[in-house]
């Protein structure tokens, strides 16, 4: 989220009101904490009754906001005028890519999925990926109320020029310098935000997960790699050159996978899908195999996961020791370690914290899907829209 929204109106397309600053901040309490009553909206965005009767009356007429039922005073006095966000008023499309695969999803303005699809890539360039992603926005998009703006998570840095966003250095696609939310507007003829996939994941989980009004937020993302996304004072912490959260290249001795920079002790080296398999004796794509072994307690996977459980402890610790957060989350598709081996996850995070006890750190496990990546994406088009 931005540190202070502008005073000064802004749009994004025709269709899409444009909203001052007043309004975009009612229409934000109302999106993140619910329906609430005309005179607890006001004492809580910091207006007077009278201008939060005028935002209302301009946000109901433009069908972002609905009057509800009032509710009945405690004691003497008016009922209380509730308001409610109208999620149906617009909509926007998430797309996660992988190195094989797009995923994609539909959020209302209340961010709940309302549809969704999956489905292989029909080539790795660019070129063909834009054009796949323009098919399926125009296939989610055909029946939606207002679509609103399109949202990429994709691994790699985001970096921006002269106003313009760069993916950099995105590993599992080989793509290098691409304008990729040029690319997407132009296939979709929609605003589109690009954001590395761990910090979108970030993102939505701090406006619509466990994460809301917990600051700072730190989350992690294990699968087929290890990033991290940190939100600080409401705002997702991106960094200069768009790398934030790289958290791979702690050393912690021993012997497995080497990495891209040549490691075979790092966090890289044990943590991630690719390591698991790699360490446990297995082939690329095996996951489940290793799984399977290390369950029945075949040793040499049983290690590969006991040692992913301690990188990853001792990579929370840093991020411990770095930001201080109030929460910290644990989300993706390869946290299997954390069943097989909780001691030594608790051990990494022991030994590495500084000056404060595991016991003294809230770290959750909320329940994930892959899909949550694309709604990642989608949220971070509507953050953008919002903040």
């Amino acid at each position: 989220m931005a540190s202070q929204a502008s005073s000064t109106p802004t749009g994004t397309r025709a269709g899409w009101p444009r909203l001052y600053d007043g309004q975009r901040r009612v229409l934000l309490a109302l999106l993140l904490h619910g329906e609430d009553s005309r005179s607890s909206l006001a004492e809580y965005v910091g207006l007077s009754r009278t201008s939060l009767t005028r935002i209302a009356r301009e946000l109901v007429r433009m069908g972002l906001v609905v009057e509800g039922e009032s509710l009945e005073p405690s004691g003497r006095g008016r009922p209380a005028e509730m308001l409610h966000l109208n999620g149906n008023a617009a909509h926007f499309l998430g797309i996660k890519l992988t190195g094989d695969a797009l995923f994609a999803v539909v959020t209302d303005l209340s961010g709940a999925v309302v549809d969704r699809r999956s489905e292989q890539l029909t080539g790795r360039g660019v070129h063909e990926v834009v054009q796949q992603v323009g098919r399926v926005a125009a296939g989610l998009l055909a029946m939606t109320t207002l679509p609103v703006a399109v949202g990429v998570g994709i691994a790699g840095d985001i970096q921006y020029r002269s106003g313009q966003s760069i993916l950099r250095d995105s590993g599992h696609l080989g793509w290098d310098e691409v304008p990729l939310a040029e690319l997407v507007t132009e296939a979709t003829g929609l605003p589109t935000t690009v954001k590395n996939d761990v910090h979108a994941l970030t993102a939505a989980h701090h406006w619509f997960g466990g994460g809301i009004a917990r600051d700072p937020l730190v989350v992690y993302a294990i699968g087929a790699g290890i990033g991290s996304g940190v939100v600080v004072k409401g705002a997702l912490v991106e960094g200069r050159h768009g790398r934030s959260g790289r958290v791979g290249h702690l050393r912690l001795g021993g012997e497995g996978r080497p990495c891209l920079n040549g490691h075979v002790d790092c966090v890289h080296a044990f943590v991630t899908i690719p390591s698991i398999e790699y360490n446990s004796g297995v082939e690329r794509g095996e996951y489940a195999i290793a799984l399977d072994r290390a369950r029945t307690g075949e040793m040499r996977s049983l290690r590969a996961f006991r040692a992913a459980a301690y990188s990853l402890g001792a990579a929370v610790a840093e991020s411990v020791n770095t930001v201080d957060p109030e929460l910290l989350s644990l989300m993706g598709e390869g946290l299997a370690m954390l069943d097989l081996a909780p001691e030594e996850f608790d051990r990494g995070l022991a030994e590495f914290l500084e000056r404060v006890t595991p016991a003294e750190v809230a770290i959750e496990r909320p329940p994930f899907d892959f899909s949550l990546y694309a709604r990642g994406a989608a949220v971070a088009a509507e953050r953008k829209l919002l903040s």
